[in-house]
């Protein structure tokens, strides 16, 4: 078996959670971020790859970032969330640094082909964002289940309760028609949803002592972040206010991949509901028998869906992993 760390092409739309995850896959030596495709979602697209570019240089990283989709393949697009994770989507920085570093001209769909083709059988596609580039993706190159290693998405609720509705949770309530063409693309596919999510509050005392730690620019940015992505948390959940944090939304996308002893899964079949009440609903066969309704054949695939997770654990992988001695000198522009 390969030690080499595992080929990772992040799929976002940071984002305060996605900011996290992207700095956890930066800090832990099993990981590789060879690409970053931005989407829609947390931002308008422009943003999130503006983030990304910035968040990869104060990191010391050059790591190809591209601009995907602006909007749902069908559904009517939604305002970002600005109350959430900030207008500029990591907190209303008060201030960002010129840095280094140009967007990749691909579009997010052509650079994951590409990178497929590159390197067939190595590329993990981590997405935590609306799904349309993955979707989109899958119609340039058709072969692209056969070429990829696994995806891991961040979405969806089977048991759990959604957050933008009832049943749906907000990256697959966001494309719901992309969403239903990746679970239904026959890849490794694993689902880490609001079942799992929603059990791992991470305090804002923990990035606090991680910027203490590192005495960084990136960790600095990123404690900014958090301290305005849990101000609404904890101003709208009461179980998250007694803590003082926030859900571990994205960054369990990376955990379930490094630490895959902590969650617990199921397999089945998941669909997604496209339109009316119950629009991004993702749906589970959770057992064993035959529909007749076409939606549900023999030949939908699996999709393993991470239904419990051991969360202090999880943290504890998440505090250890950030507290690395991982950062290099932050890439910032010269100003004459």
């Amino acid at each position: 078996m390969s030690t080499l760390p595992r080929k990772i092409i992040f799929d976002t739309d940071p984002g305060v959670d996605d900011a996290m995850a992207l700095y956890y896959a930066l800090a832990h030596p099993d990981l590789d971020v060879v690409g970053i495709t931005t989407t829609f979602g947390n931002v308008y697209v422009e943003q999130a790859a503006t983030n990304a570019l910035y968040l990869s240089a104060l990191a010391g990283r050059q790591i190809p970032v591209t601009v995907g989709m602006s909007q749902p393949l069908v559904k009517k697009p939604e305002t970002p969330p600005d109350y959430i994770h900030g207008a500029d989507g990591l907190g209303n920085l008060p201030q960002r640094l010129a840095t280094q570093g140009e967007l990749d001209p691909r579009s997010s769909a052509q650079f994951i082909v590409d990178m497929a083709r590159q390197f067939p059988g190595e590329i993990t596609l981590v997405a935590v964002g609306p799904l349309g580039n993955l979707a989109t993706a899958l119609q340039l190159a058709p072969e692209l289940p056969k070429l990829v290693r696994e995806v891991v998405l961040m979405g969806g609720a089977v048991l759990e309760s959604g957050n933008v509705s009832p049943v749906a949770e907000a990256n697959i309530w966001n494309d719901p028609h992309a969403a239903d063409a990746v679970f239904t693309a026959g890849w490794p596919l694993t689902m880490v949803g609001l079942d799992v999510t929603h059990q791992v509050i991470l305090p804002l005392s923990l990035f606090r002592q991680i910027a203490e730690h590192h005495q960084h620019l990136a960790t600095d940015t990123l404690c900014h972040a958090v301290a305005f992505y849990s101000a609404f948390y904890s101003a709208h959940d009461a179980v998250v206010g007694q803590i003082n944090g926030c859900y571990g939304h994205d960054v369990l996308a990376f955990v379930v991949l490094t630490d895959p002893e902590l969650f617990t899964l199921q397999s089945g079949r998941v669909r997604v509901a496209v339109d009316g009440l119950a629009q991004g609903q993702t749906i589970m066969q959770r057992k064993a028998v035959s529909y007749p309704q076409h939606g549900w054949h023999d030949d939908i695939p699996h999709t393993q869906v991470c239904m419990r997770v051991q969360a202090e654990a999880c943290k504890a992988v998440i505090e250890a992993t950030l507290m690395r001695d991982w950062m290099e000198k932050p890439l910032l522009a010269l100003i004459l």
